[in-house]
C-alpha cells in the first residue's frame, strides 16, 4: 500500500510527538532504581562529604538509594572515565570539582574530554582557600610575604596536596601573577601537607578552609588572605589576595554531572531537586559549616563555570610545566 506524503508527515509527526511524550513520561517517573554518584577521590574528604549529604537529600526527595561510590585515582579521572563510559540514562553521576578542569590540560594522555563527555548537571557549592605560613615566617601581610620571597628567591617552599590540585595551582599562579620564586613540595594529600607546614619543613600553603581552620584556630598556621574575590564569611576579617594581588581569585568548588547524552527532562530534575536541597536551611548550613557557599545555578551556568575555569588553570598549569605523577 502507497502512502500519500501528507498520510506519511502526518504519521512521522505522530510518531515524534508519541516519542516526546514517553521520553517526558519517563522523566517523570526517573529514578525508578538506585542511582549511583561516582566521586573520584577517597572517603572521608570535603568532596565525599558533600556528595554524601547531597546523596541522602536526593534519596529523600526522589524514594530511591543514591549510592555514594569512592573510585580514587590520577586525580579523579578514574572516576570521570567510569562516567564518560556509562549508560547516559541517569543512573550514574558524577561528582565534579576544580581538579577535572585543572587534569584537561595537567594530562594529555585522557580518554575522553571532559567539557565534551560530560554534561553538566548543577553547581553545588563553592570554598575559598586560604594563604598561610608557618607562624617562623616573619610576615603577616601578603605583601610582606613577597618582599621576603624576593629577598630569599628559591629559599621558600609552599606545600600543596599533589600535582595539579587546586593547592599546587593556586600557588603556581600566585607564583605568575607576582614574580616571586618557591619550590614545590608535593604531598599525597593535605593532611600531612598541613602537618609538614605546622612542622616548620615548609613555609607556605595556600589550602582550602575546611581542611586549616583548627589550625588557625588554634594558631599553629597564620593566615595571611583568602583567594576569593570577596572576603569568605568563614575568615571575615582576612583580607583577599586580590587586594594586593589585582585580579587573583582561586577556588575549590563541587557540583554534579553525567554521562554525554543523557535526557535533558532527567537533567532538569536533579538540577531542581539540587537547588532545593541548597535553599534548605540546614543544608545550606551545614555546606557552612564546611567553609563554603552555596553556588545554585542552571546546567548551562554550570557548564560555564567549567569551561571557565578550565581555560584559568590551562595557563598556570602550562607556566608551570607541571607533569602528573
Amino acid at each position: 500500500m502507497k502512502l500519500s506524503r501528507r498520510h506519511f508527515i502526518h504519521l512521522a509527526a505522530g510518531a515524534a510527538a508519541l516519542l516526546a511524550i514517553s521520553s517526558i513520561a519517563w522523566a517523570q517517573a526517573y529514578p525508578t532504581r538506585p542511582v549511583h554518584l561516582i566521586v573520584g577521590f577517597a572517603a572521608g574528604g570535603p568532596q565525599d562529604i558533600v556528595m554524601r549529604l547531597i546523596g541522602q537529600w536526593l534519596s529523600e526527595r526522589l524514594g530511591q538509594s543514591f549510592i555514594i561510590e569512592n573510585r580514587p585515582g590520577a586525580g579523579g579521572n578514574v572516576g570521570a572515565e567510569a562516567v564518560v563510559h556509562a549508560d547516559p540514562d541517569g543512573y550514574t553521576l558524577l561528582s565534579v570539582s576544580s581538579p577535572n578542569a585543572i587534569n584537561a590540560t595537567l594530562y594529555t594522555n585522557l580518554n575522553f574530554n571532559f567539557i565534551r563527555d560530560i554534561a553538566p548537571v548543577a553547581s553545588i557549592m563553592r570554598v575559598p582557600l586560604v594563604m598561610e605560613v608557618n607562624p617562623s615566617v616573619p610576615v603577616k601581610t601578603v605583601p610582606e610575604f613577597i618582599a621576603y620571597a624576593k629577598a630569599n628567591p628559591g629559599k621558600i617552599s609552599y606545600a600543596s596536596a599533589g600535582i595539579g590540585t587546586p593547592q599546587h595551582v593556586s600557588a603556581e599562579m600566585f607564583k605568575l601573577m607576582t614574580g616571586i620564586e618557591m619550590v614545590h613540595v608535593p604531598y599525597r594529600g593535605a593532611a600531612p601537607a598541613l602537618q609538614d607546614l605546622i612542622g616548620g619543613q615548609v613555609q607556605v600553603m595556600i589550602d582550602t578552609t575546611p581542611a586549616s581552620m583548627q589550625h588557625i584556630k588554634s594558631g599553629r598556621v597564620r593566615p595571611l588572605a583568602v583567594t576569593t574575590a570577596m572576603r569568605a564569611d568563614v575568615l571575615p576579617d582576612l583580607p583577599t589576595v586580590a587586594d594586593f594581588v589585582p585580579g587573583y581569585e582561586a577556588t575549590s568548588w563541587f557540583g554534579i554531572g553525567v554521562p554525554k547524552k543523557t535526557p535533558e527532562e532527567i537533567i532538569e530534575k536533579l538540577n531542581k531537586e539540587i537547588k532545593a536541597a541548597l535553599a534548605d536551611p540546614r543544608i545550606k548550613a551545614r555546606l557552612v559549616d564546611l567553609g563554603g557557599t552555596v553556588l545554585p545555578g542552571s546546567p548551562a551556568e554550570f557548564g560555564k563555570l567549567i569551561a571557565a575555569e578550565t581555560e584559568k588553570w590551562a595557563k598556570v598549569v602550562k607556566f608551570s610545566g607541571a607533569k602528573p605523577d
